[in-house]
């Protein structure tokens, strides 16, 4: 009767959890281990994501881990600690099999009369964290790529990228104050280049670019799809900037994406074009070996471009939050992404700060040459506490407006126009 009525409980349990997504033995396993030990529903549903967590990481299986131990609570403690521990240990891409990673771009266009506009502020926006209080136009909505970290690969999975009709209407019709400098970014919703100029998008914003000349407009991408900016004059105020990363995460987290080679290439030739281009390290990802497959790239980059050719260089890491972590659990899919020690970050999980110390003072350390003279070119942090700046840049920001007037003063003169406050 006793095991009748926590069977019932188990079933109650395992409801709105990721035990359906377990491979058929797993579920098994926890369920008989369920019904020796009693477990609680929290504990229960602890256990379920561990292993879910193991088979999204390609790491060992919930029964190879499994103590043996006739108490409960001793059973629970000691598999959350091995748990831990693996989840702990910095990642190893050695022997890691990707799984069920799209090989080609299947998506729907859809055109359709958006309401409102899409211009606000950045979505992470936040005082907890120093903000460049960046403004972002959502040009497009949804991502044909698939990196496995970002946080509107939701949408991709709907397959539908969606363009706004009346997109160059609104633009014509935005009313900016002409004495003062903006800073809007396209690379939020969607990727900025991906696409090209599909549904008139591209004509639009160059347009934009034209006619408001006290915009900074940042087009952000991890695709080499240029065509249409070496076809056309790019407006001086126009920044081009790629997301990077070393080839291991590229290959292994950043699916669909236009390979190292590919982004660097497609940016010196903008460069040689006369566009200010900029580089964005965000997220980057701790594991063996990390710190010099990173320092790698930082090389290359300061080996091909000029420092005057360069407006901005910006470092970030991963953060998390509870839906987005659950949203990966329930993909069917190989990733080591969450498989970080998860400490608190302003309401949100990142690595501890000892972890961000190094790899942001690393970074940064990395382009000393590009930190000196006329055509210095300007370092962030994004998304970062502000005593994280002085624990590895040496220097912070009192406030995410002087933050602001720092960045936007560097990007003028970088791309020679008037900073107006």
């Amino acid at each position: 009767m006793k095991q009748e009525l926590y069977l019932q409980k188990f079933e109650t349990a395992i409801q709105n959890s990721f035990y359906e997504n377990l491979p058929q033995k797993a579920q098994d396993f926890i369920k008989e281990k369920a019904l020796l030990f009693q477990f609680s529903h929290q504990e229960l549903k602890q256990i379920i994501d561990i292993a879910r967590d193991l088979e999204l990481w390609d790491e060992t299986s919930i029964e190879e881990i499994f103590p043996e131990h006739p108490q409960r609570k001793v059973v629970f403690a000691r598999l959350k600690k091995v748990y831990k521990t693996i989840r702990d240990t910095p990642n190893s891409y050695k022997n890691f099999t990707l799984k069920n990673v799209p090989k080609e771009q299947k998506f729907t266009f859809k055109v359709a009369d958006k309401q409102g506009f899409g211009l606000g502020l950045c979505p992470v926006a936040s005082e907890k964290t120093r903000c460049c209080n960046l403004m972002t136009l959502d040009a497009v909505e949804s991502c044909g790529f698939d990196c496995s970290y970002c946080s509107i690969q939701s949408f991709y999975n709907q397959n539908t990228i969606t363009f706004d009709s009346s997109f160059a209407d609104k633009l014509l019709n935005l009313q900016l104050d002409p004495h003062k400098t903006y800073h809007i970014g396209t690379g939020q919703a969607s990727d900025s280049l991906m696409f090209g100029n599909r549904e008139g998008v591209l004509d639009a914003l160059f347009l934009f670019a034209k006619n408001n000349p006290n915009v900074l407009l940042e087009f952000k991408t991890k695709s080499d799809n240029i065509k249409y900016l070496l076809a056309n004059d790019v407006p001086k105020n126009i920044l081009c900037t790629w997301s990077l990363n070393t080839p291991t995460i590229i290959e292994n987290e950043e699916h669909l994406t236009a390979s190292l080679d590919k982004r660097i290439n497609a940016a010196r030739k903008l460069a040689d074009k006369g566009v200010k281009v900029g580089f964005h390290f965000h997220p980057i990802v701790e594991y063996e070996g990390y710190l010099e497959e990173y320092k790698v790239v930082y090389e290359r980059l300061q080996r091909e471009f000029k420092a005057s050719e360069v407006a901005l260089v910006s470092f970030g890491t991963l953060t998390f939050i509870k839906p987005v972590i659950k949203q990966l659990r329930g993909r069917e899919f190989h990733t080591k992404i969450t498989q970080i020690p998860h400490e608190d970050a302003s309401g949100k999980t990142s690595y501890p700060e000892t972890t961000k110390v190094e790899m942001f003072k690393h970074a940064y350390e990395s382009f000393t040459a590009w930190q000196k003279g006329e055509n210095k070119v300007f370092f962030y942090l994004c998304m970062e506490e502000h005593q994280m700046w002085a624990k590895t840049f040496g220097y912070q920001y009192s406030t995410n407006n002087d933050f602001e007037r720092a960045m936007l003063g560097a990007y003028c003169k970088k791309v020679g126009q008037e900073y107006l406050i």
